[in-house]
């Protein structure tokens, strides 16, 4: 079966790997002009993870390349600590810069998989043996199987499902990121400073000492600003932030001269059905939470899953896509619950509400009762065992990745 995904990321290629080795025909576009660079570092928890990531053979290099964790540390206007977190809180059993995720996964998944770059898709159309797809390159082509991996404002929902506002709900907060030079002198992890309903953070580069990276988060309710026009968001930041203590000022300095602002809010995607007819979504698309959803994990085994059940079923799409969707939606919901509590843990609503959080969070029961919690919740789906000879894997693909779908 031919299959395109559309997004490169993290559940595109993990998904792509496996339908590789399952004998499907994948092909991969993205929108960006080559695999995306930079990010956050994500995290991976409990033995549901670690085992996909293991299966996938993969497992030893993220061990190799992980940053360590991330300790985290809140301070007043002072500079005086208030609270420490230890590496494992945010960083989990393991955690990796999502740029060396996304390098891995695409190696790995390459001599199977077509990746077509600088290109997305534009029209859907769904006929009785497959979908024809329109690219906004100009192509078109045939496929028997779309796949939306392309994350919490996916297109591939947009144009099979309906328009975002019917799937993806705001949660009350926006996040932002950027990099700046380490002129703080910051060591290993990040140091934050709140006000009620806003947080400003930085913390040194994993890689680099010299370089670090700032993480903002503020409430607000959803508001209206171009997704495309940085300038736009570094403003809405800046008015959420302007007159603010400590070293925030020098943080907005930075941000001026930012060029790779990451800025969006933190929401959730709902989706009553995650198929409908040749059309499927993984990862965010389907059940995504912008931050502390535990979604890069979810993606990783979603991927697995939903390759797996489309070998076990011979390439019967609507018996694979039920199956993948009984098997996991329990599970990532319950994951992507995490992402309600996000903003309002990070950027507590009152100056009482700081307090009871970095109160609690300094208590050694609370805190280990926390990371058990989120260690139960990821543990919480059973993976099958899908044998590997459900169809023999086909040799290396021949074709390069291009510029263009067609």
């Amino acid at each position: 079966m031919n299959v395109l995904i559309s997004g490169a990321s993290i559940a595109g290629p993990a998904l792509a790997y496996w339908l590789g080795h399952y004998g499907f025909d994948p092909t991969v576009v993205e929108l960006a002009p080559a695999p995306r660079r930079g990010g956050h570092a994500v995290d991976f928890r409990g033995p549901a993870h670690l085992t996909v990531l293991d299966r996938m053979g993969v497992l030893p290099e993220l061990r190799r390349i992980q940053t360590g964790g991330s300790p985290m540390r809140f301070v007043d206007e002072g500079g005086r600590t208030l609270l420490r977190l230890p590496a494992e809180f945010a960083g989990g059993e393991m955690e990796v810069l999502r740029e060396d995720l996304a390098r891995v996964l695409y190696e790995r998944s390459l001599p199977r998989t077509e990746y077509v770059f600088g290109d997305s898709v534009a029209r859907l159309t769904e006929t009785s043996a497959g979908v024809r797809v329109d690219f906004h390159g100009g192509a078109s082509r045939d496929f028997d199987l779309v796949i939306g991996a392309d994350g919490l404002h996916s297109r591939v929902r947009r144009l099979a499902f309906g328009p975002e506002e019917d799937y993806v709900s705001h949660l009350g907060h926006y996040a932002a990121t950027w990099q700046l030079p380490n002129d703080l002198g910051l060591g290993k992890g990040s140091v934050g400073f709140n006000v009620p309903g806003r947080l400003a953070s930085v913390g040194a580069d994993h890689r680099d000492p010299a370089r670090a990276g700032a993480f903002f988060v503020f409430a607000a309710p959803r508001l209206s600003y171009d997704r495309h026009d940085p300038q736009a968001q570094k403003d809405l930041i800046d008015g959420a932030f302007s007159g603010l203590g400590w070293e925030v000022p020098r943080l907005l300095d930075s941000l001026r001269q930012a060029p790779d602002l990451y800025f969006d809010s933190i929401s959730r995607a709902d989706v009553d059905t995650w198929s409908r007819g040749r059309v499927c979504l993984v990862g965010d698309a389907a059940c995504g939470a912008t931050i502390g959803g535990m979604g890069t994990g979810t993606a990783v085994v979603a991927a697995y899953v939903l390759a797996g059940e489309l070998a076990r079923a011979r390439g019967d799409h609507r018996a694979a896509f039920l199956r993948y969707e009984s098997r996991l939606r329990k599970y990532a919901e319950g994951c992507q619950a995490g992402g309600g509590r996000t903003g309002k843990f990070l950027a507590p609503g009152t100056a009482a509400g700081i307090r009871l959080r970095n109160t609690l969070l300094s208590r050694p029961l609370f805190l280990n009762a926390m990371l058990k919690m989120g260690e139960r919740v990821s543990s919480t789906v059973t993976l099958p065992d899908y044998p590997a000879d459900h169809r023999p894997a086909p040799p290396p693909r021949t074709r390069t990745s291009g510029s263009s779908a067609g």
